[in-house]
């Protein structure tokens, strides 16, 4: 291992491989960072003489990870400016600090609130702003797709991993004690995976309510029943009293830790979601909308339960229609999250709010911006067996043959076994009628061995 005196380019270099948090191809670095191949070949050099970096595979299949020391290391570069390629740990301003500072003053110590309408109403969109105008613009301009592409697309091409990250970092802050790999695992295998507890519900719940987002906004855009039913999603099999389940609360909610009492008036809570939600529509920039939705949503507390984690899933509507990086939430501790929530709640103050949105978006930009150029570059393996892959799906849907065999009838080197077996069981679930014909399968066919359970 070597000493290395870091550049600006090895430290977001190795940011973008710790936020990608997988394996990353060169390729893709050199699409996020836009330097050159050689440029980046060198940078990556020098961070695996440091130990820092580890290389996976060869030729086209290279993939680096970071090693244990990159993150102890990221933080022992003082020397090196800040960079855009990522933040470090929060560390609030002077100004949020003293925000901070009140809100942990005890309970007794601390004025009662309650709602303000004129949160919302003194909002002018395009006029106001919750969020410095210069820094929604740069955010916009650091998250948006370069490519005309239709609304979604970005989500779309992330989902999987999206799925995972919102749904257990959304869920964590709610107090989910499952790992990060448990979610993964929980994807993956569905109900398969164990006992249905509340903590497995609220993450299930959490990636069907971001699928229906996914595919519902791009098409009916940002409405109060969109918002319901998110909420209906979410809260799935978890409330006692069904009534409460999208719909718009009927009953007093407490906020933990609080001094703050949300309106109990259903018809306030109904009109105050629609100006909400108007207004959120009327916003040009969409990190700006999606700070308002968020921070609006989680103060309104319009239904009985659920309100934080709609809001936080609904802070990415915006960013789906503009085909921003999503937001993810990752990374959050939850003292901090609550702070932010705080301020808002007792104050109406977004100073600490504002300074954990720039935290966690530059986190979700980074990663999903290397994450999305990974996914440009050509699979390796499905370049290889191409044709291996076409016949096993002939093997299974035409001749009704399992898929072990129909591996034992197609050459595969043994080394490429299980990713192949992988990505033929997925294209295996994603095969459809409008699909099928890429494989040269008629689509009759392929419905019969749809409706006939997906046998493999």
């Amino acid at each position: 291992m070597t000493s290395l005196d870091p550049t600006r380019r090895h430290v977001a270099l190795l940011r973008l491989v710790i936020a990608a948090g997988e394996p990353v191809p060169p390729g893709a670095l050199e699409q996020t960072l836009e330097a050159s191949r050689p440029t980046i070949n060198r940078a990556l050099r020098d961070l695996l003489a440091a130990g820092l970096l580890q290389k996976l595979g060869a030729g086209r299949s290279t993939r680096y990870v970071a090693t244990d020391a990159a993150r102890v290391a990221l933080g022992a570069m003082p020397t090196v400016a800040p960079t855009p390629a990522g933040p470090g740990p929060l560390l609030w301003s002077p100004a949020a600090l003293s925000l901070v500072e009140s809100l942990r003053a005890p309970l007794g110590t601390r004025t009662p609130a309650g709602y303000e309408s004129s949160f919302v109403d003194n909002y002018i969109p395009n006029q106001s702003s919750l969020l410095p105008p210069q820094l929604a613009t740069d955010l916009f301009n650091a998250g948006r797709s370069r490519d005309q592409q239709p609304a979604g697309t970005y989500a779309r091409e992330v989902l999987e991993q999206l799925l995972i990250d919102l749904s257990w970092s959304s869920s964590r802050l709610e107090g989910n004690n499952k790992s990060l790999l448990d979610t993964k695992t929980l994807f993956e295998l569905g109900q398969q995976a164990g006992p249905l507890d509340e903590d497995t519900l609220m993450l299930l719940n959490h990636k069907d309510a971001i699928e229906f987002m996914v595919d519902a906004v791009p098409t009916e855009g940002i409405t109060v029943p969109v918002l319901v039913d998110l909420q209906a999603k979410l809260m799935k099999d978890l409330l006692k009293d069904s009534r409460d389940i999208g719909s718009i609360r009927r009953r007093v909610v407490n906020i933990d830790g609080s001094v703050y009492t949300p309106s109990n008036i259903p018809a306030l809570l109904q009109d105050t979601l629609k100006a909400i939600v108007d207004k959120a529509r009327q916003i040009r920039n969409p990190v700006e909308a999606a700070f308002f939705l968020w921070v609006n949503v989680a103060y309104l507390q319009p239904f009985a339960d659920g309100n934080k984690r709609n809001s936080r899933l609904s802070a990415n509507m915006p960013l789906l229609l503009y085909n921003c990086a999503p937001l993810s939430f990752l990374d959050v501790e939850r003292t901090d999250y609550a702070t932010a929530m705080l301020g808002v709640y007792e104050q109406r103050n977004v100073c600490a709010a504002v300074e954990l949105f720039e935290f966690i978006y530059r986190r979700s930009i980074q990663k999903y911006s290397v994450l999305r150029a990974s996914l440009a570059m050509p699979d390796p393996i499905r370049t290889r067996y191409r044709q291996a892959l076409n016949e096993l799906m002939q093997f299974v849907v035409f001749h009704g043959r399992t898929l072990d065999d129909a591996f034992s009838e197609v050459p595969v080197d043994t080394a490429d076994l299980a990713a192949l077996r992988v990505i033929a069981n997925t294209e295996l679930d994603h095969l459809e009628q409008y699909n099928c014909a890429r494989y040269n399968l008629a689509r009759a066919m392929t419905q019969r061995w749809i409706d006939a359970g997906r046998l493999r």
